[in-house]
């Protein structure tokens, strides 16, 4: 087993690249790891298995979770009585998890794990650790692929646990977790503990099912024992199968993903025929959407409108982090908080550059020259002057607005303009208009002079005799 897990040692070297060459394999290296010892067996024996392996500095981490009481302490008094036995220098940190878990709405379990990891991060950045070590085995790669299967998972979830990996939490930086004894299952790491007389504690907690995991480990695997008295290893080879197919799969969803997805600013367009124009098409909108936090619940529903052909302009679903909502043939994507936008009215007195609606608007007065084109540009607006007087207001759109587009004598309603236009639920939420207030009858009714950048009414048309105009550009 200690020659397995110097192995295991030297092909993590290759998979950490650059972020290893600090670590010494041969006792002159100044890097060093930081091992997260519980008390348990499974960490015990990676600790004694570091030491032995030699040529690899490293300290031990502690946490004191005080849910246990009196068995809590004798864990901390177990790996401080190892940690000075072998000179070996430890971290110890005591939590109150409770209140913790309390305080931020979460379980016992997961209070517990943001508390450790955050510690270990913490650790690593001020010790300058490269890698913090932790004692996850086979068996616990197996709980994790079943339970992430109940859940409802991806190709990421069936991959297990990685040998090294980025920190569970954000804002960790470039600080790694390493799990050199996923090689080894339950057993064998107790035949070793046994056979070398380590001291461990047992936690008894461990023995209940009221945690899912616990609930998989004491009721569920015992049964599959039964069937398969090797499935613990059957399924981790299963899982370094899936680890190679999940590589294949991860390259054609970033290719496919490219031909859909249209950046817009801070929006992201997902174009609904290219997308479903394709065979695997609802695993590639899971991948799209399941960094956004939206879950197994949120694609159902998502799927059955887009195969419903009913697809509704304003739809929304809403995740943790993002707000997802359905246009004319798109799905976009923006992040919460950015659906909000400013004041409904902006007073406009003078030239000037103004923002407003999350849009920058640059208006000025030039004079009008015969021989000028009266053709509106892009993103420009140009009135006559002798119509549309300062101040007059810029405002989001409202239902009802209407105007009398150039060439036309009746009146259309904006929201019909939009649909010809084929606007977005987005484009349609930062639309501004320009509203002449010196007109009462403007003011009070929803008739609108121009839509900005796009169209003007009949009745602010540069004609001939206009001698000059006011240019909204934005």
């Amino acid at each position: 087993m200690l020659k397995r897990f110097a192995r295991t040692l030297e092909e993590m070297k290759g998979l950490v690249n650059d972020n290893w060459s600090a670590l010494s394999f041969d006792g002159h290296g100044q890097g060093k790891v930081l091992v997260a010892v519980s008390g348990g067996v499974d960490s015990m024996v990676m600790a004694d298995l570091f030491l032995r392996s030699g040529g690899m500095k490293f300290a031990l981490a502690h946490c004191n979770f005080n849910l246990r009481g009196a068995e809590s302490d004798g864990d901390q008094a177990l790996v401080e009585a190892w940690a000075a036995e072998n000179g070996v220098s430890v971290h110890l940190a005591s939590f109150d998890t409770e209140s913790y878990a309390k305080e931020h709405s979460v379980s016992i379990e997961m209070a517990a794990r943001e508390l450790r990891y955050r510690w270990f991060a913490d650790l690593c950045r001020d010790n300058s650790y490269v890698a913090t070590a932790v004692a996850h085995n086979a068996n616990d790669n197996a709980e994790t692929l079943v339970l992430n299967i109940l859940r409802g998972t991806g190709m990421d979830g069936i991959c297990g646990m990685q040998q090294v990996s980025a920190f569970p939490l954000p804002d960790c930086g470039n600080i790694l977790l390493i799990r050199p004894m996923l090689q080894f299952t339950r057993k064998q790491i107790e035949g070793y503990a046994l056979s070398h007389g380590i001291r461990y504690r047992n936690d008894s907690t461990n023995s209940l099912s009221e945690y899912k995991r616990n609930r998989i480990r004491n009721e569920i695997f015992p049964q599959f024992g039964r069937i398969n008295p090797s499935f613990v290893q059957t399924i981790n080879k299963d899982i370094t199968y899936f680890n190679d197919a999940s590589e294949i799969v991860q390259l054609w969803c970033q290719d496919a993903a490219s031909k859909v997805i249209t950046p817009c600013g801070d929006v992201l367009s997902l174009d609904i025929e290219a997308l479903m124009s394709l065979k695997q098409w609802r695993y590639l909108l899971y991948y799209i959407l399941s960094p956004f936090g939206f879950n197994s619940s949120h694609l159902s529903s998502i799927e059955n409108l887009l195969m419903s052909d009913r697809t509704i302009p304003g739809k929304s679903f809403s995740s943790s982090t993002h707000i997802l909502q359905t246009g004319r043939g798109v799905l976009e994507i923006r992040q919460k908080g950015m659906e909000t936008y400013s004041e409904d009215i902006m007073p406009v007195k003078g030239p000037g550059i103004y923002n407003f609606n999350g849009r920058r608007f640059q208006i000025e007065t030039i004079p009008w020259e015969k021989g000028m084109s009266p053709r509106q540009m892009e993103g420009v607006v140009a009135l006559d002057a002798g119509q549309l007087r300062f101040p007059f207001v810029l405002r989001r759109w409202r239902n009802g607005d209407w105007m009398r587009p150039l060439g036309m004598k009746g009146r259309k309603l904006l929201s019909d303009i939009f649909t010809d236009l084929k606007f977005s639920a987005s484009q349609k939420a930062s639309a501004v208009v320009i509203v002449d207030t010196l007109t009462p009858e403007m003011a009070e009714s929803q008739h609108i002079a121009a839509l900005a950048g796009l169209r003007i009414d009949e009745g602010y048309k540069i004609k001939s005799t206009t001698e000059s105009i006011i240019r909204i550009i934005g």
